[in-house]
């Protein structure tokens, strides 16, 4: 079932098409941004602030955030955890 995070500012991803979130700071993170600047493929959820973190779809899109990437993986994961109904229906561990 796919589930819907806060990116910051309103904005929210598919948590089904996230394959990676990382620092922006990182060389080969900034050439991949370079490369796809301009084209459909950047997503820029920032609002204008600092890029502190760049997630990485399985649609190869780039979606910048403002947020640092420890946030998003929180909120990532608490997403991603199943209600402790489903926890009682799969034997009680994930």
């Amino acid at each position: 079932m796919s589930r819907l995070i806060n990116i910051g500012f309103g904005n929210v991803v598919n948590t089904d098409k996230i394959v990676a979130v990382v620092s922006p700071e990182a060389a080969p993170v900034k050439r991949m941004i370079q490369s796809v600047k301009g084209t459909r493929s950047l997503v820029d959820a920032t609002q204008g602030r600092k890029t502190k973190a760049v997630i990485v779809t399985g649609d190869d899109i780039l979606i910048l955030s403002a947020l640092v990437p420890d946030t998003i993986a929180r909120r990532f994961q608490e997403a991603c955890a199943l209600p402790e109904s489903e926890k009682q229906e799969h034997g009680g561990t994930t």
